[in-house]
């Protein structure tokens, strides 16, 4: 495998975990497998290519999949680990160069998305002012998350994600906690409750912590969800028109994209408003 490596930021921000499909190899289309749904019109098993890629990597009807059946292609986002292991991991080999190199590069991306993940969160933690007492340790975790993302093909397809992630962790809760607490009466812990279909119209939920909530379904709309905690947050068909998640905290573009809003729905500055509201 080539070892040159295009060159990385050295402390990566939010901008530096966005996906460029135009850099990947079509890896979300190859390496994810997906079953016949309500947001896929068909089903794959992981390492078949997804009939609708070309052979330049990219979507033959990807300005038409919702209207499709594909969905849930709209809403899959990689932070940017598509790009990593194709241009940086592989330095550019494509995964059709043959089986071996197919199966390393997807066993990869699987676990760098994991960790681009992780990433995008420790990047938003330090620009959180409140956690500014924590951001000496912040910074430390971002940069061993950072060069775990370097390491080669065969370091990063046996990482233990898992436990990396646990060692992670603490550092996001005391985060929430810090930005949390600067939220004015009490604050509700809905912390991986079931609020599938929940009535949650116009309900005050600043600052409350929704960590691994389940919410599909759930009708926000009006809700005030100002530096709620929404990491892990199952937001997938959830009401969220007019809904205010200004400051929410841990908020991806794949939960967004996965609810329902509209022109009033207010969101955190780093996301982008989904085309199909």
């Amino acid at each position: 495998m080539p070892q040159d490596r295009q060159p990385l930021p050295a402390t990566p921000g939010r901008s530096d975990l966005r996906a460029d499909c135009g850099r990947c190899q079509g890896l979300c289309c190859v390496a994810l497998p997906f079953t016949a749904s309500a947001d896929f019109a068909i089903g794959k098993e992981a390492g078949r290519p997804c009939p609708n890629l070309r052979g330049d990597s990219r979507c033959g009807i990807h300005a038409d999949l919702r209207e499709k059946g594909f969905s849930g292609c709209t809403v899959f986002d990689c932070f940017g680990a598509g790009q990593k292991v194709s241009q940086v991991t592989f330095a550019g080999l494509d995964w059709r160069e043959g089986p071996d190199t197919a199966r390393s590069m997807f066993a990869v991306f699987a676990v760098m998305r994991q960790l681009h993940e992780i990433l995008w969160y420790l990047a938003e933690a330090l620009a959180l002012s409140p956690a500014r007492p924590i951001h000496g340790e912040l910074r430390q975790a971002l940069e061993a998350t950072d060069r775990l993302t370097r390491a080669d093909a065969g370091e990063l397809a046996g990482l233990d994600v898992a436990a990396h992630r646990g060692r992670v962790n603490p550092l996001l809760l005391r985060t929430s906690e810090l930005v949390r607490a600067g939220v004015p009466g009490s604050k509700k812990n809905r912390r991986g409750a079931d609020l599938i279909g929940a009535r949650l119209k116009g309900a005050d939920l600043k600052g409350a912590d929704l960590r691994g909530a389940y919410l599909i379904a759930a009708d926000l709309r009006n809700a005030d969800l100002r530096a709620a905690d929404l990491i892990g947050a199952d937001l997938r068909d959830a009401d969220l028109r007019a809904a205010d998640l200004t400051g929410a905290i841990f908020v991806t573009q794949a939960q967004v994209n996965a609810a329902r809003g509209d022109a009033a729905t207010r969101l955190p500055r780093a996301l982008t408003r989904p085309a199909h509201w």
